[in-house]
């Protein structure tokens, strides 16, 4: 059971090695990156090439630990109780199943996805740790231990967002999804976009990068954003010329797929006219 990549997701060396250094020590992979640099679609392709069902459980603010095992609705219990509800006497009627609960209890195994973990609470991680080392956890309602019948493969993204607990990260293999370099960002823009033409993808490369490696700016656009930026430009039917900036116009055409905020538009429009006049 080795992971590759596949057609519509262009992986690393460095990233199939994490992925399969996981599966080996069946520990979770935590995966660590920028927002926009596929971390969420690594799983959904890992268990597309490894011809698994996924399971996904996307983190909150709000999201406890608690409800990724099973929630328990004892008030609604209490209503069917009053109303004279003959399902109040069995309180598996009121249990409803998480995340990590249908991937233990899977007839096959599965890959399950945890995204996002950095959004909730700091203790959400350490909530966790017996359920993820030991592939179990016990429900207090009906007495039961809830085991794998299969380790899932399992895993963990993470948008840097806080800290994790060093408990926590001791239990998992992690890797750092670094931004594609040009030459890997062509790869991957050729899945998305077969046959786009080579001059209009450097030139929309070229200042694509020249954006990203601007200091001060608030947000960097993604690998997803100058996918959705060139879908644009494909949309329009542009061509490597009509990307030229001139000195009325310093921001790049259709910006809007790349610059997020004003700040960053205005800043990029200031250094862009500092540059003509130094020239």
């Amino acid at each position: 059971m080795k992971f590759q990549g596949t057609d519509a997701y262009v992986a690393t060396d460095d990233l199939t090695v994490a992925v399969n250094a996981a599966v080996t020590l069946e520990r979770p992979l935590l995966v660590k990156g920028e927002p926009g640099t596929g971390k969420t679609e690594l799983a959904k392709q890992v268990a597309s090439a490894l011809g698994l069902r996924m399971i996904e459980w996307n983190i909150k603010s709000t999201t406890k630990a608690q409800q990724g095992l099973y929630e328990y609705d004892a008030v609604s219990r209490l209503r069917d109780s009053q109303l004279g509800d003959v399902r109040v006497h069995d309180v598996k009627n009121y249990i409803k199943q998480g995340k990590l609960w249908q991937a233990f209890e899977s007839e096959e195994k599965v890959v399950l996805l945890i995204d996002e973990i950095d959004k909730a609470d700091i203790e959400f991680p350490n909530d966790l740790l017996q359920e993820l080392d030991k592939m179990e956890f016990h429900v207090y309602e009906t007495g039961e231990t809830i085991r794998a019948r299969h380790r899932p493969i399992i895993i963990i993204t993470s948008n840097n967002e806080k800290e994790l607990p060093d408990a926590f990260l001791r239990r998992c293999f992690f890797h750092y999804i670094r931004f594609p370099d040009a030459d890997t960002m062509k790869k991957i823009v050729e899945v998305h976009h077969p046959g786009i033409k080579e001059q209009l993808l450097t030139t929309a490369l070229t200042q694509f990068y020249e954006i990203r490696d601007m200091s001060g700016l608030k947000k960097k656009p993604s690998t997803s954003e100058v996918l959705d930026w060139l879908k644009l430009l494909l949309a329009e039917d542009l061509e490597a010329e009509d990307l030229k900036r001139d000195g009325a116009n310093a921001l790049p055409k259709l910006h809007g797929a790349l610059l997020k905020n004003e700040q960053d538009g205005h800043l990029f429009e200031r250094l862009a006219f500092l540059a003509r006049s130094q020239r």
